[in-house]
Order: C-alpha cells, then sequence, then structure tokens
C-alpha cells in the first residue's frame, strides 16, 4: 500500500460513487429489504446494513450490462441488427462486438454505475457493521468486505483501476496494476477468518473467496500490465491459485452436478456445484433476462405465460460453433458431449408428439440449431388439442408478421442484411425459464452463477498447466470435470492438454456464464479475428471509463485519466 499514499487523493464524485440506497437480499431463509433499515432491534439494522450490498447484483447480471461486455465483446456472442428494425440501439452492439466501443456507449456506462453504486454501499455497510453490537455483525462485516473486494475486482478487469477508501466522507485513491492486485487480495484474506462455510450460494462464504482468489492470482499477469504481449504468468500467482482451490475442495460443500443444465435451473438455488450467485429466489424480484435473451420472438417456453417470449437477441458465432465441430468431428457435438444440447421435446424425434400437458412442456436446452419447435400461439392463446393437451409444431415468425417464414436457426450470422435477420445464428437456452413467477418473461428465480465448482476444477488445471503439468494433474482435473456428467453420457475423457485445449474446454464448460472476455485475454486470444471483428489493438483489452464520469470529475485536475486508446 505505500505506492498507493503516492497517488492523488480527492473524494469521488457523486458520478462516480452514486450514494447508498437500500434494496434488498436474502440471508438464509430471512427476507432482508427496505424495512429493515427503519427497524429498532441491532439484528435488524445490521441486516439492512448488510441487504443493499447485495442487491444490485441482479441488476450488474442484466442482459444489456455486465453480460454485454464479458460475452458481445467476444467470439461467443454477437448480437447484429435484427431484421433492420431490432437491436439496432444505434449500432452499440455491433460496435461492442467488433471492439469500436466508445466513451459514450449506455452499456458501459450502466455496468460502471451500478458497480461503483456497489462499492459506495459496501463502504458504507462496512461503517455501519463496525458500529454494530450484533451477533451477526462479526460475519456480515466480513461480507461486506469481501463484496467490495468482489466489485474492486470488478473494475478493474473491467476498466483497469480501482477505487480505496474507508470512510464515506474522505477522499479516494484510485490505483492500478499491482497495487491493485495487493489491495483486492488482501481485502479478501482479512474478510475470510470471519465468514462462513455453510450458507445460501447468495452470499459470501469462505468458499466464494477462496474462488475468487484463485480467479485473482490466475489473472494477476493480466492485471499487473495489461497490455503485455506475451504475458508472464509468475509460478506464485499459479501456486497460491492452485492453494485456493485445494481450499475451496478440502471444505467438502460443494459436488459436481451429474445432470450439467440443472445448474442452470428454475430451481437451482440448491445446487450444490454453485458456489457463490445471484440469488433469485421469487421473493427478491430476480429477472428472466439470461433465460429470454437469445431466444426467437416465437419461442415461447411456458404454457403458463402466453406472452413469455424471446427477443431474437444474440446467437453464437460461426466461429465458436466450429469449436465444437472440429472437436468431435464427425460425431455431431449434440451426441458426443452432454453440454452442447438436452433435447425434451420429443416431437424432434417423434412427429407424432405434437400434444403436450402444460406440466410436461420444456423447450430443448443448450445450443439450438435448425428448425424450432413450440407452442403455436395465435391471437395472444396457445393451440390445444381435442384432449386439452397443448399443441406443439413447427414454429413460424408470426410475432414478426412473417408467418410463413420458419424459424429456423441458421449457422451463419454476421452484419450484413441477409446475416442479420430474425432466423440466422445458433442461440443459446441455457437458463431455464421461470415457471413460478408473476411474469414469465420479466420475473426469474435461477440464481446467476458467479463461481461455480467445475471453474476450480479448470482454474487448478490451468495454474498447473502453466507451471508445466500437461499429461498428470492437470488432465486429471479437466476429466474429473468431463465425467461428471453422468444425468447422459458423459463426454470422452481427454487423452492430452494444452493451453490451446484448455481454452476450448473452457469454452465448452463456461459458455454464456459471463467469463469469456477475461478468458480470452489471459489466453491471448482477445486480439484475434472472428466474425465481423478483425481489429487487434491490445487497448481494447479494458473498456474505457464513461465520459459521464470524466465529465462529472473533471473540475479535479487528473483524477480520472481515461484509459490509452479512448
Amino acid at each position: 500500500m505505500n505506492n498507493m499514499k503516492k497517488h492523488l487523493m480527492l473524494r469521488l464524485l457523486t458520478v462516480v460513487l452514486l450514494a447508498t440506497s437500500l434494496g434488498c437480499s436474502k440471508l438464509d431463509e430471512d427476507i432482508l429489504d427496505e424495512s429493515s433499515s427503519g427497524a429498532t432491534t441491532e439484528k435488524a439494522k445490521a441486516e439492512g446494513a448488510i441487504a443493499p450490498v447485495y442487491a444490485l447484483l441482479p441488476t450488474l447480471f442484466q442482459h444489456t450490462t455486465y453480460f454485454a461486455l464479458q460475452e458481445i465483446s467476444t467470439d461467443e456472442a454477437i448480437l447484429p441488427y435484427r431484421g433492420g428494425t431490432d437491436w439496432g440501439d444505434n449500432g452499440i452492439y455491433i460496435a461492442m462486438h467488433s471492439h469500436n466501443f466508445g466513451v459514450t456507449d449506455p452499456n458501459i456506462r450502466n455496468t460502471w454505475n451500478t458497480i461503483v453504486q456497489g462499492l459506495s454501499r459496501s463502504i458504507s455497510a462496512i461503517n455501519d457493521l463496525s458500529l454494530s453490537s450484533d451477533p451477526s455483525a462479526k460475519t456480515f462485516l466480513a461480507e461486506a468486505r469481501a463484496m467490495r473486494a468482489y466489485y474492486s475486482m470488478l473494475t478493474l478487469d473491467l476498466f483497469g483501476l480501482v477505487f480505496v477508501k474507508e470512510d464515506p466522507g474522505a477522499t479516494s485513491v484510485i490505483i492500478r496494476g499491482d497495487d491493485a492486485v495487493k489491495y483486492i487480495e488482501q481485502e479478501f484474506l482479512a474478510a475470510e477468518p470471519n465468514l462462513e462455510v455453510n450458507v445460501s450460494h447468495g452470499r459470501m462464504s469462505k468458499g466464494a473467496v477462496y474462488g475468487l482468489l484463485a480467479r485473482l492470482y490466475l489473472n494477476a499477469a493480466v492485471y499487473r500490465d495489461r497490455y503485455a504481449r506475451p504475458i508472464v504468468f509468475r509460478t506464485e500467482d499459479m501456486d497460491k491459485a492452485i492453494e485456493n482451490c485445494n481450499k475451496v475442495l478440502a471444505l467438502n460443500r460443494y459436488t459436481l452436478a451429474a445432470d450439467y443444465f440443472s445448474i442452470f435451473g428454475n430451481n437451482n438455488n440448491p445446487n450444490s456445484e454453485i458456489i457463490f450467485a445471484v440469488d433469485q429466489r421469487p421473493d427478491l424480484n430476480g429477472h428472466n433476462r439470461m433465460a429470454y435473451f437469445s431466444l426467437s420472438g416465437d419461442q415461447f417456453p411456458l404454457p403458463e405465460f402466453p406472452a413469455a417470449n424471446g427477443t431474437d437477441g444474440p446467437a453464437i458465432t460461426p466461429d465458436y460453433y466450429r469449436t465444437w465441430v472440429n472437436a468431435y468431428a464427425p460425431i455431431d457435438p449434440a451426441d458426443a458431449d452432454p453440454r452442447f444440447y438436452r433435447q425434451n421435446l420429443g416431437i424432434y424425434s417423434n412427429p407424432a408428439d405434437s400434444c403436450v400437458p402444460g406440466a410436461n412442456f420444456n423447450i430443448n436446452r443448450g445450443i439450438l440449431r435448425g428448425q424450432q419447435y413450440g407452442l403455436i400461439r395465435r391471437n395472444g392463446v396457445f393451440l390445444r388439442c381435442a384432449n386439452g393437451n397443448f399443441r406443439v409444431g413447427p414454429l413460424f415468425h408470426d410475432t414478426r408478421n412473417r408467418p410463413t417464414l420458419p424459424v429456423n436457426f441458421t449457422e451463419k450470422v454476421d452484419f450484413t442484411v441477409s446475416g442479420s435477420d430474425y432466423f440466422t445464428g445458433y442461440r443459446v437456452s441455457k437458463y431455464e425459464f421461470s415457471r413460478r413467477s408473476s411474469s414469465g418473461r420479466n420475473f426469474g428465480e435461477a440464481d446467476i452463477v458467479i463461481v461455480r465448482l467445475a471453474d476450480i476444477y479448470m482454474m487448478r488445471a490451468e495454474a498447473r498447466l502453466r507451471k508445466g503439468d500437461a499429461a498428470g494433474a492437470a488432465l486429471a482435473d479437466v476429466n474429473i470435470v468431463r465425467a461428471a456428467r453422468t444425468a447422459t453420457r458423459p463426454a470422452p475423457a481427454l487423452t492430452s492438454l494444452s493451453l490451446d485445449l484448455l481454452y476450448r474446454e473452457r469454452g465448452f464448460e463456461f459458455y454464456w456464464e459471463m467469463l469469456r472476455r477475461t478468458d480470452m485475454i489471459r489466453f491471448g486470444k482477445f486480439e484475434d479475428t472472428w466474425t465481423e471483428k478483425t481489429t487487434s489493438d491490445p487497448r481494447k483489452r479494458i473498456f474505457p471509463i464513461p465520459q459521464t464520469a470524466i465529465d462529472g470529475a473533471s473540475n479535479i485536475p487528473n483524477y480520472l485519466v481515461q484509459n490509452p486508446g479512448y
């Protein structure tokens, strides 16, 4: 921290760190909301202090904030101007994917604002909880400190800087590089002793901190030198990553899910593979955006909600799809790897299976290709068979007033007119639609994964591989994950391992989970060429500081300095 003191210390303006406001979160089975702040007991006050720290996570993990930055900027996701009418948004998604994003991008701005508001709430909670006499305050204080470290890790990863302050009314320090890595490390380490083990994965726990520390150490070389070519990984960082992965495993609390898609199911809160997640149980006003964002506007996953459809959003790129094909050829990836696809509708293999009870209707999961089948809607109502069951058949673009155009997803998707139609691009149905929310489209219950056990094995494998272990323990870690998905036939074991193969494997395991951009940078792939992206500027490894923040601090010379290249 000595180097930090050399930086100019100035107060963050309101535009940078927004004032603390109350939201809601869940701790164990107690619902914490704004009413907690008005309570008089010390326990209620402590709960009211920590609840707002978690409450911003659903907003952060929406489709147009963190997801857009972490996925649409990569080779996994592309969002064209659909049909020339949808998702144009002044070209921001085209710019994001082609690495032409700028200082006025609203998704970058909204992500920045949400994260720094989370920092502000964490700082306020730390100060309030440090004065509490309630026995729970000690744990809550550690959680607030760990959450501040997590939000700081996000600003470092996305924007290349970290804000540091203790007193909400004091000045803030802006740090970068090695100082920032050390600060986040020390905050996680300081919080860990007072964190609990057996708590909901919606709260910071010992396991969550160990997993996030492993992620920090694995990316530390990138964070120290953002534009390095090549990136030089320190042995001591890899050792610490392995150590923290081992700590997670030693807790004996988490297990790999036999059913891959159960990790992202509607009722995934009890899922034992998840270590840390955005808690979205019904009373927390969660959202369904991860479920509907990629689907067609004529896919209706819920018989209970005839207005709950997809939005014809992002597709996977042909480049990403081909990694699956090339890995398993001549076998179709849907037959080779249970993570690629799960068929839930019988009509795909049995054309006569066209009448389905509502309780049994589930859309297919994973990567969706070709002609899509589903509930048929006419005049806002789903068609039924004579026995009262729901009619299932081939889908057409009725909601787009193109009833003769089939919903037949193609591999091709790009920014040309033909490549931007509503049916272009294979889609992703990874998170399950909520079946119990008050609005099938806008509210959801599936917890959004931040850290899960498979990543612990994969991070340990990577750290071991970067230390030179290619055929031994690193390979074994990857195969542990592949072999675990026994609900169907698991993917065959790998017989060798390299950094390129591990990178490919991470793409298979973690697609659509908002890890891709960080992975691409760490593996030296972010300057590569892929569909509609040709720029190789390493300065795009971090995003610009939003112009609104720069403008807000303009009366303080040299406080917020724009990142190079913007």
